[in-house]
């Protein structure tokens, strides 16, 4: 099943048919917002509102483990995020559509990060975090549409809620990152804990603040203006994907917990063993 998880401005998704609003009560505790179930073309989806449905939760407030354990107990095997993002290229412009194929972690250690620990220890691989397949899906159908698109481009992470300085700008250019933004790690390193496909659609609403013009500087009313312009398009593109067929699953992602568990299934308690369960489906 697909999920999508909305970010700045996306608290609900035009063309999503509600057949119920689930409060979903995790061993994490609770997700950001209810979790929408319904009908989008042609396929039953999943919708979370990253930063709750009124965004009160600032990037390192949402609770991260328990969106995505929620949206994997209801069945999600597939997740598109949805993420406001600045450009550190100038060839990603304002406007356009990126799609990582890397994360570059900045942030501060202040976002709980994994779902092991506590007696249960487990080691992920993340060294491809983001489902090709689910790229090259929307990549396609970008195409169809006219999109301009990028992929493969690597999304730097950093804490927040500040904007960046010019030197951090310009720090995360020489480190090879083409886009930056505040909410996708952990979530795609938990969706690779859960066994979950995952991939981001990025909106570019700036430049960051490298450039030398102070006017292509970053400021949050340009953010805000120029990413509710892009949603229309955004929106359009959600519903084009949802009356194809959805992309194979990767089978190295369905099953990244095969060979991950160090503690024996005996040494876990029954708390543990029941939501691993969950996470192994």
């Amino acid at each position: 099943m697909l999920a999508i998880i909305g970010g700045t401005g996306v608290y609900q998704i035009d063309g999503l048919d509600t057949l119920e609003a689930t409060g979903v009560v995790t061993p994490f505790g609770s997700p950001s917002s209810p979790i929408i179930k319904g009908m989008m073309g042609d396929h039953e989806v999943l919708f979370l509102a990253r930063h709750g449905v009124q965004h009160q939760y600032l990037p390192h407030e949402v609770n991260y483990r328990a969106n995505i354990y929620a949206l994997k107990s209801l069945g999600a095997t597939q997740i598109i995020g949805i993420s406001a993002v600045g450009s550190l290229r100038e060839e990603i412009a304002p406007g356009d559509l990126a799609m990582p194929g890397q994360y570059f972690d900045w942030t501060k250690g202040r976002r709980a990060s994994t779902f092991f620990g506590e007696g249960i220890a487990a080691h992920v691989s993340t060294a491809n975090p983001v489902s090709r397949q689910l790229v090259q899906w929307v990549r396609a159908h970008a195409d169809k549409l006219g999109m301009r698109l990028h992929t493969d481009v690597t999304y730097a992470c950093i804490e927040g809620p500040r904007l960046g300085t010019r030197a951090e700008s310009h720090f995360l250019r020489q480190a090879g990152c083409d886009i930056v933004g505040m909410t996708n790690v952990p979530e795609a390193f938990l969706a690779r804990e859960a066994q979950i496909c995952y991939a981001t659609i990025g909106i570019a609403t700036d430049y960051d603040c490298w450039m030398e013009d102070p006017s292509r500087h970053v400021t949050a009313c340009s953010i805000f203006t120029l990413y509710r312009q892009s949603l229309e398009r955004m929106s359009h593109l959600l519903q084009t994907l949802t009356r194809d067929a959805l992309p194979p699953e990767e089978p190295d992602t369905r099953n990244a917990l095969s060979y991950a568990l160090l503690t024996p299934e005996d040494a876990l308690t029954d708390a543990q063993k029941q939501w691993l369960a969950v996470l192994r489906r």
